[in-house]
């Protein structure tokens, strides 16, 4: 029997949808027919996760005139076209038309690469967002942002489309690997440090529960962090302004996973290792204290994360790719700092002078 823990809305209009968070709600039929208005479903899912959920998913869809499952390859490297032109192939085969519904069933990926086919498909239909990582769960599922990678940058191709509903099964955590687990930290922790101090704070104490896998522990951070993200994306939803906080070392960690390939280094991974580097600025600037660049540092190591950047990598190597970044407008590069901790600015006064400095201190430290 599912338990359902926490219920949180995006208020966006008509667009408007709410994020479930509970135990067992993948085996949930009735809260899933909720959101299936018609008798069609495509389940995007990936070859780790489908052979560990796609049976449960099923079950609860109940009957259906038509579901397609569509397993696509695992990892980063494979959110591009190649693989979105794929997953039409078989929907198209399949005839499904403008009533169907999507469902991303995986983390990051999938529910990225399925969003954008969703917005496209007959100029697009429904989906859903079962998301199955803690990355997933607490940032990439909610919001709408759609995309696939180019080899020249990430996310440069896609759509802001908004879900009907996000399903966060709490249970499906128990499978993730450590390394996955704690990417999904990253964005956790960020969102203490650009909403909510009191969060930041509470994280510094519960992440040995957290490490754990303590469910109750769990879930408050997922919902906070839900809740978090939800606020800034109601009052922001097509990034014009506030939504870029959300960004918080990701300039930096964009260039890391560019430089590296993708999926090399995990999004979480290079967006920890971002955040140490715009915590640093923003000391530098006297906007937060120095002592809590060294006490983000300790947070990170002790959640399994990276706290330096590749070695191989050069500052100026780094200048190049976030001059190519999505956050440049107008040839000035935007950076999210911190001024204070639990509250997020967006800069674009940076100077290269700074930015140099800054990661030649870094440069082969790792």
């Amino acid at each position: 029997m599912s338990l359902l823990m926490h219920t949180l809305h995006v208020e966006l209009g008509e667009r408007s949808y709410p994020i479930y968070i509970g135990r067992d709600l993948l085996k949930d039929a009735e809260l899933l027919s909720n959101h299936v208005s018609g008798s069609q479903v495509v389940v995007v899912s990936n070859e780790t996760i489908a052979p560990l959920y796609m049976d449960r998913l099923r079950t609860a869809l109940g009957e259906r005139t038509l579901v397609t499952e569509v397993i696509l390859p695992d990892g980063e490297q494979h959110k591009n076209l190649d693989v979105l032109s794929k997953i039409f192939d078989q929907v198209m085969n399949d005839r499904h038309n403008r009533s169907t519904t999507m469902i991303a069933l995986g983390g990051g990926v999938v529910g990225d690469i399925t969003g954008f086919a969703a917005a496209c498909y007959q100029r697009g239909v429904d989906f859903i967002q079962v998301p199955t990582t803690l990355l997933s769960q607490v940032d990439s599922s909610v919001g709408g942002k759609t995309a696939v990678n180019h080899p020249m940058g990430k996310n440069m191709i896609g759509a802001f489309y908004q879900p009907r509903a996000v399903l966060i099964d709490i249970n499906t955590l128990h499978s993730l690997p450590p390394r996955e687990f704690a990417a999904g930290l990253a964005e956790v922790i960020k969102y203490g440090l650009i909403c909510d101090e009191s969060f930041y704070r509470w994280l510094q104490e519960q992440m040995p529960r957290l490490l754990l896998r303590d469910e109750a522990v769990l879930a408050e951070a997922i919902e906070r962090s839900c809740a978090c993200k939800a606020q800034v994306v109601t009052a922001d939803e097509r990034e014009g302004g506030l939504r870029a906080i959300l960004n918080l070392g990701h300039t930096f960690g964009h260039a890391i996973e560019t430089a590296q390939g993708y999926g090399n280094w995990l999004h979480g991974e290079a967006v920890a290792t971002g955040m140490l580097m715009a915590m640093e600025l923003s000391a530098q600037r006297g906007w937060v204290e120095t002592a809590e660049v060294e006490a983000l540092r300790k947070l990170l190591v002790t959640a399994n994360l990276p706290v330096d950047p590749p070695e191989d990598m050069s500052p100026e190597q780094f200048l190049d790719l976030m001059g190519r970044d999505k956050k440049v407008i107008d040839g000035r590069l935007r950076l999210v700092l911190l001024r204070p901790l639990g509250e997020a600015c967006i800069v674009d006064d940076a100077g290269e002078q700074e930015l140099t400095s800054l990661l030649a201190a870094h440069s082969g430290s790792g």
